[in-house]
């Protein structure tokens, strides 16, 4: 039996990919600073460590009778756009430190395999209408957040460690994720949830804000996608960073108007002042496509998937107050 070690366990695409990982045989140690919020954890073991601590990362990486067969390392702290925009200095700090000491005692260990998660952030501003940007295109770099410079970063040194240790670096950037069991408000949400959450709260008619005109555009992958992409590059020989996403691509009206669809309701928009972002996105998937995958789940599917859950949190959270 492989055994493997997800960091992040407790967030949203960690909880996820503990999931993908014990349906395919492994035996799982789940890590994160904290339990996951909406799922109760299907890892065979979960460690409550604070990875920004250097000897926290030894503990999570020693098991016993050896070491892990494959490490995957998503602990991060971020959020959606309005996070990203408002913690620059605890989205690079914190980050930095979990990455540089996992990367740094892994490779100290003999861990063979290792799987980091970026971000799509590290590309720079696109125009509408763009050819498809390959993952060569974010050099030279000019991410439009620190959360992206952060990523870039984190890339280069576990490609570093790659190289003077001989271990198997998978990197996968990561496009908007979305689905059950992820944060859908209290700031870090992304837009697909607090869409969800903003049409599932108003009565039929209503009004809900958004940041911006909603021209700008995105790609949006669901969460089962994604952890089947993350678990096909690391069997993968694919070296160097992957993009892995959806390739339909929708400006932010469009996903409020898909949204609404899914919820059976009209609602009037009021566009409003706030962090956007880059106004569009338009990534190849050329990579990821070489190895056998491709998205299954395209958004109105997706959000059919995701809508009933968030108003389900709504009302337990209506329950409660």
């Amino acid at each position: 039996m492989k055994r493997a070690l997800v960091c992040g366990a407790g967030g949203f695409i960690g909880g996820h990919l503990v999931k993908k990982l014990k349906r395919e045989g492994y035996w799982v140690r789940g890590v994160d600073i904290k339990r996951h919020e909406y799922a109760k954890t299907q890892a065979d073991e979960f460690l409550k460590l604070d990875l920004r601590v250097e000897k926290n990362c030894r503990k999570a990486l020693t098991v016993e009778g050896g070491i892990f067969d494959e490490v995957y390392q998503l602990a991060a702290d971020m959020g959606g756009m309005g996070f990203i925009h408002s913690a620059e200095c605890e989205i690079m700090h914190n980050s930095a430190l979990v990455n540089i000491y996992m990367i740094h005692t892994a490779a100290e260990m003999g861990i063979k395999r290792y799987f980091f998660s970026s971000s799509v952030c590290v590309y720079r501003d696109m125009k509408l209408g763009e050819p498809e940007m390959p993952e060569s295109g974010a050099f030279p770099a000019l991410p439009d957040n620190e959360y992206g410079w952060e990523k870039i970063y984190s890339e280069r040194i576990c490609m570093a460690y790659g190289r003077k240790y001989g271990m198997a670096i998978r990197i996968a950037r990561f496009q908007n994720c979305y689905g059950a069991e992820g944060t859908w408000t209290g700031g870090r949400e992304k837009a697909p949830a607090a869409m969800c959450r903003k049409i599932a709260s108003v009565e039929n008619g209503g009004t809900i804000e958004i940041w911006g005109d909603g021209t700008a555009v995105r790609s949006y992958t669901h969460v089962d996608d994604m952890v089947d992409g993350i678990y096909m590059l690391m069997q993968s020989n694919l070296e160097g960073a992957v993009n892995i996403g959806c390739p339909q691509y929708v400006s932010v009206n469009e996903l409020v108007t898909t949204v609404c669809e899914v919820a059976g309701k009209k609602v009037n928009v009021n566009h409003v002042k706030g962090p956007v972002g880059v106004q569009s996105r338009n990534f190849s998937n050329a990579r990821i496509y070489s190895i056998g995958w491709k998205p299954k789940i395209f958004l109105k599917e997706g959000i059919e998937k995701t809508y009933p859950w968030i108003q389900k949190q709504i009302r337990k959270a209506a329950r409660k107050a």
